[in-house]
Order: structure tokens, then C-alpha cells, then sequence
């Protein structure tokens, strides 16, 4: 039998364990998870132009920051595309108990193996490796007048419409945000 002090051992260790998967686990999955600040959501949605007639892609969407803020303050179509499944577990927590997740669809999986053809705007806090893999994905599957919106890290060889220093937000418009043929562009 478990003493308490026993108890809280265990509870210690499964907390500490927890805590670990939340914030290490993404590491297997390609990326760190980071939550993107307020501003720099705020940014984001400001820049892109997001509004009630858009679908609105998270590639990423770890906690569901972008989404939900896309659904309940522009009342865009979003969709959320996480591979972890923890991170899924509290997308559809929030879905089912937040205000707007109706207009929020949740897909557990590969962001690498997604359709964006249908994407009005594609959402992404992603390290370098990952943006650079997203490049061609992005460039054979983004409709005209589709926006690519990152914090951090830029798509590598586009060119941004806007960049905003304070937040790192960087916006490109497709097909504008072309890669330059030339030989030194990448």
C-alpha cells in the first residue's frame, strides 16, 4: 500500500513526466512547441486580412491559438493540423467548449501530406527545415490570391509583401511571393 507521502511521488514524477511530453515531445514531430503571443496572433490575423469568407489553414496548430482567434473574432472556416496527439486531445477540449468551434475543424496528421488547395490563408509557426519542405507544397498547391502568414521564420527563397520587426510576421501573397528564377535565389 501506497503511503501519501508515496502518492505524492508518484503524482510528482507523473506531473514532471507530463510537463516534459507537453513541452518536448513536439521535438519528435519536427518542431518545438512555443505558444505564439497574443500580439503576434493579432498580427498575424491583421496582416493576412482574415475575415468571415476565409479558410484558414494552422499548419502546426499546437493549442489552437490562430484558430480559434480567426473563428471567434473574423469568423473564418478554420482548420487546425496538429500531429501530436496530446495537442489534439486540447483542440477538441477548447472545440467543444470553447465559443466559435463550429466554424473549427480539427485534423490529427501530417501537415506535410495535406490538400491546401482549398487554403484562403495558410498559418505557420514552423522551424527553418520545416518551412523549407513546406516551400514546394505550398507552391504547387496554393490558389491565386492565397496569403501565407509566419512568425519567425520565413518561407526561404520568397519574397514577403510585408515584414513587421516587432512581432516577426512575415505575409506573402501567392503567386506574388514567386521565388526569383535567378541562380542565387533560395
Amino acid at each position: 500500500m501506497l503511503t501519501q507521502n508515496d502518492a505524492l511521488f508518484v503524482l510528482a514524477v507523473g506531473a514532471l513526466v507530463g510537463a516534459a511530453y507537453f513541452m518536448f515531445a513536439s521535438f519528435i514531430f519536427g518542431a518545438g512547441y512555443q505558444p505564439a503571443p497574443r500580439a503576434v496572433v493579432t498580427r498575424m490575423l491583421d496582416d493576412a486580412q482574415v475575415a468571415s469568407t476565409d479558410r484558414l489553414v494552422d499548419l502546426g496548430a499546437g493549442t489552437g491559438a490562430i484558430v480559434f482567434r480567426a473563428a471567434r473574432e473574423r469568423g473564418a472556416r478554420a482548420v487546425a493540423v496538429e500531429i501530436d496527439p496530446f495537442r489534439i486531445g486540447i483542440l477538441r477540449l477548447r472545440r467543444r467548449f470553447g465559443r466559435a468551434g463550429d466554424r473549427v475543424e480539427i485534423r490529427w496528421g501530417d501537415m506535410f501530406r495535406l490538400d491546401l488547395r482549398a487554403a484562403d490563408v495558410v498559418a505557420v509557426f514552423l522551424w527553418p527545415g520545416a518551412m523549407l519542405r513546406l516551400r514546394s507544397v505550398f507552391e504547387t498547391q496554393l490558389k491565386a490570391g492565397s496569403r501565407v502568414v509566419s512568425h519567425w521564420h520565413p518561407v526561404p527563397g520568397w519574397k514577403a509583401h510585408s515584414y513587421d520587426e516587432t512581432t516577426r510576421v512575415y505575409l506573402y501573397r501567392w503567386p506574388e511571393a514567386r521565388p526569383d528564377p535567378s541562380p542565387s535565389a533560395g
